[in-house]
């Protein structure tokens, strides 16, 4: 490997990549400051917030994955300096987003009318439940529309906004938290629900300082949205969504497996589903490392492409999978040195502390896998091969991490049944699977395109 130019390459990586790592571990913050601010009043509106959470989560993060295509259009047109075109497409992915954003509001009126007196639960935990998701689904058109002007921002490679607009909804968020979970100023004390209206007014709050960002920057004057209207165009939108549909669910087969294990878990007891949520948690905290690092090399290899430059887009592909791994031993040696203090600060009891910490051990191992194929899949994304990502996350979690986590963990198939390590090792199977086709891939898409420009 050519040192120099690891470093040179990284350095570039690292400065898209570290305002993005921030403002995911912001995000993250936002819903744990949710959760301690509404358990003040009470457990149950505490697990109203959590299970609200579980809910809207996998919903809001499938429309963030089909709106990730953007960047991946964006730097290659940046790369190919079509600076025209960066706009139309965003348009056209702004009016996606806007129909999605309402999507979420009718889909909530039409469904918990038939769902409410189905769904049996203790207490106000039902009414907590629903009225945070009626507050918070108010909020969807403006975190769509924000995430549109992210990723057009981001794609143009300019990532310190995503930090700072990030920044602005957490000031925005803890206020908003305090009048309406105890009602100040007027305001009705809502208790846990009031954090669905905190959260939708940070959606709004996010998208409109991006807009106020997007229209004064000098730096994105280039690819100006405002010197050109676009209405629907119904060809681009369906190409923006062949693009990003396999991403959308993509990450929804991710996050729906680890939803379904949580529940899986349920019989074995508290203190396991408590120790598995508690390596989960941390374990997605981690994750944001290599995921910010994958979103980075999206926008490079994307940008390089459409500068024609194929071998760039292989050079940073390369140095940037090395870089994750460097940086997996990192978070990996904190897990293992540090695991028993980091679980100490979720919980106080000590079966709990020694399972988690036990199952942080496996959480190593999954850091390494977990990296190569989000990494990997960035890279795709650059190069707008997402289909195949779809393909290969269904087979890695749900055929092989699923079933193994099955096997292992439920079943005296193999071994004694392992309860919770069994399908920590599925997740580790199906992380290493992704890794290895989601690398192969990568490998196919560089070899033809070799080819092809070679011819």
């Amino acid at each position: 490997m050519n040192l120099p130019s690891f470093f040179t390459h990284t350095k570039s990586l690292l400065k898209l990549a570290y305002p993005i790592l921030i403002a995911q571990l912001i995000q993250n913050l936002m819903g744990f400051v949710d959760i301690v601010m509404a358990g003040r009043i009470s457990a149950v509106d505490m697990a109203a917030v959590a299970v609200a959470n579980s809910i809207w989560l996998p919903l809001i993060l499938t429309v963030y994955g089909l709106i990730m295509a953007l960047a991946a259009i964006i730097s290659q047109l940046d790369g190919a300096k079509n600076y025209l075109e960066i706009s139309k497409q965003t348009y056209q992915t702004a009016w996606i987003a806007l129909t999605l954003g309402i999507a979420l509001i009718a889909l909530y009126y039409l469904i918990a009318p038939a769902l409410f007196p189905l769904i049996t639960l203790e207490g106000n935990l039902k009414p907590l439940l629903f009225d945070y998701l009626k507050y918070i689904v108010w909020g969807a058109p403006g975190y769509c529309l924000y995430l549109v002007l992210r990723n057009y921002s981001e794609g143009l490679s300019y990532t310190k906004p995503t930090m700072i607009i990030s920044i602005i909804g957490l000031l925005v968020n803890i206020p908003a938290n305090y009048i309406f979970i105890y009602g100040e100023f007027g305001a009705p004390a809502l208790g846990g629900a009031g954090c669905g209206v905190a959260t939708a007014l940070v959606y709004w709050a996010m998208f409109f300082s991006m807009l106020v960002y997007t229209f004064s920057s000098n730096i994105l004057k280039q690819a100006s949205l405002f010197e050109h209207f676009y209405w629907p165009d119904f060809q681009a939108i369906k190409n923006i969504l062949t693009l990003g549909v396999p991403i959308a669910l993509s990450l929804l087969f991710e996050v729906s497996l680890f939803a379904i294990v949580a529940i899986i878990l349920v019989p074995f007891g508290a203190e396991v589903v408590a120790s598995h949520q508690i390596a989960l948690n941390f374990s997605g905290l981690i994750f944001m490392v290599p995921l910010s690092l994958a979103m980075a090399t999206t926008i490079k290899v994307g940008y390089a492409i459409g500068h024609n430059n194929h071998q760039q887009a292989k050079d940073y592909t390369t140095y940037a999978i090395t870089l994750g791994l460097l940086l997996a031993v990192v978070t990996a040696l904190i897990t293992v040195l540090f695991r028993v203090p980091i679980v100490s600060i979720y919980t106080a009891e000590l079966p709990v502390i020694e399972l988690a910490a036990n199952i942080m051990l496996l959480a190593t191992l999954y850091q390494f896998s977990d990296t190569v194929q989000v990494v990997s899949a960035g890279a795709l994304r650059g190069y707008k091969d997402t289909k195949s990502i779809l393909y290969i996350t269904f087979v890695s979690y749900w055929l092989v991490g699923l079933t193994v986590g099955l096997i292992l963990g439920i079943t005296d198939w193999v071994v004694p049944k392992m309860g919770p390590y069994g399908f920590w090792i599925g997740f580790i199977t199906g992380l290493t699977t992704a890794a290895i086709l989601l690398a192969w891939r990568l490998k196919v898409v560089q070899h033809r395109l070799a080819v092809k420009t070679s011819n």
